[in-house]
């Protein structure tokens, strides 16, 4: 479709810009006036050059990238899109927890939202290394008047109020370069959400986030792990074990390319023995003037498993290292593109002693059966939280980062 024929992004259509290691996808999404749910008018993806572990290694390649999965997402959507909510992921980030004090001063001391605005900037002064930078202020529970375990303080009565906040933190070169690609592909950067959070928005029932869960998103260059308690995410961190380090085990044990070894992984691969009924055997092209090999189902379960085994094992780390492991009643969601890896959830169940479930995300209208693929968790969640954070107050903490961001450019 040419650029003039498509119709310009209205304020009701978000963009989510997933910008991974294996994979760039932009989905493009219209908020119904009527009922305020999201349709899916259109979704494009291209395969991600530039990105390693979800850090941009060259900037050229990764605005191609974009590019190209914005040219598709706008071919089906006929939207020309101009502002986009873009996720971010690598193992730079890091979260650490602060704490926040504010004085009530109103007459009639009752806690507004302006109190609960000046506490989140509050938190904001904490001290941080220079070559990092906030992107997320999330309050774990309010103290007012030494009253702990309060999640909403809004409209109490108090004279101090203390908030308990888990601080996201990511590399602020990490940053820069993610958004430079972002301005040179044309697109405006509204917003610069967590991949696990924007995930978790996707894939996680209300009752699970209440209860106990933890989200692991298992993507090509880097894997997720958020654990949530009531309603509010606890615990995350970023790991650069993943699906692509799959992928190269087969390219590297069967001596193929890397294509052959993707394809051979998402259509004959399983990650635990159990889970093949059949043991078929597949022939492999010879490169290079080379004979075909033939190769079972088995073969490559023995070259998968050990790598797959890793990523959860590094992911039950984390979970033990959170304090949560043994508060998850809802046990563990698998989400990612390599989720849907066969027997993976099985072994996950094995390892984590735990239930585990396979998430995907669930969006009604348009092309919502198109995206309802693990694949497109983050893509999803981005847009989802993006329509939660317009219903809700806008916080200065997410405004903060943008204005750090602006300056930052005009100052080149």
């Amino acid at each position: 479709m040419a650029a003039e024929m498509l119709r310009p992004q209205p304020p009701e259509v978000l963009v989510g810009l997933d910008i991974g290691t294996t994979k760039v996808c932009a989905l493009v999404a219209q908020v119904e006036p009527d009922s305020g749910e999201l349709t899916v008018l259109g979704v494009g993806t291209a395969p991600s050059e530039g990105i390693n572990r979800g850090v941009v290694v060259n900037i050229e390649k990764t605005v191609n990238s974009i590019t190209q999965a914005v040219a598709a997402a706008e071919q089906q959507s006929g939207i020309r899109i101009e502002r986009v909510v873009v996720g971010i992921a690598g193992d730079h980030i890091r979260a650490e927890q602060t704490r926040s004090v504010v004085t009530i001063s109103n007459p009639n001391r009752e806690i507004t939202a302006h109190d609960v605005a000046r506490l989140l900037e509050d938190a904001r002064s904490m001290a941080l290394p220079p070559d990092r930078i906030i992107l997320h202020l999330i309050p774990q529970e309010y103290i007012v008047d030494g009253h702990d375990g309060i999640t909403d303080p809004i409209g109490m009565s108090g004279v101090r109020m203390e908030a308990k906040i888990c601080v996201i933190t990511a590399l602020t070169t990490a940053v820069q370069n993610l958004h430079r690609c972002v301005e040179r592909a044309g697109l405006q950067s509204e917003q610069l959400v967590l991949q696990p959070l924007a995930s978790s928005y996707a894939v996680l029932e209300p009752e699970e986030r209440e209860v106990g869960v933890a989200l692991i998103d298992i993507g090509g260059g880097t894997t997720d792990v958020a654990v949530f308690e009531e309603g509010v995410v606890r615990y995350t961190v970023i790991f650069g074990i993943a699906g692509r380090q799959i992928t190269d085990d087969i390219r590297y044990g069967l001596g193929i390319i890397a294509s052959q070894a993707e394809q051979l992984k998402r259509e004959y691969g399983h990650a635990l023995p159990e889970s093949i009924l059949r043991d078929e055997v597949f022939t492999i092209p010879g490169i290079g003037g080379r004979k075909p090999m033939e190769i079972t189902k088995s073969l490559l379960c023995q070259i998968i498993q050990p790598r797959a085994e890793e990523i959860l094992e590094f992911a039950l780390a984390e979970l033990n290292r959170s304090g949560y492991r043994h508060r998850l009643p809802a046990g563990v969601v698998l989400t990612g593109g390599t989720a849907l890896l066969r027997g993976l959830d099985e072994l996950a169940q094995r390892i984590f002693q735990m239930p585990v479930k396979i998430g995907f995300p669930t969006v009604r209208g348009g092309l919502g059966a198109e995206v309802s693929h693990p694949m497109y968790s983050t893509a999803v969640g981005l847009v989802l939280f993006a329509l939660q954070e317009r219903r809700s107050r806008p916080l200065p903490a997410k405004r903060s980062l943008l204005e750090r961001l602006k300056r930052f450019f005009d100052a080149l």
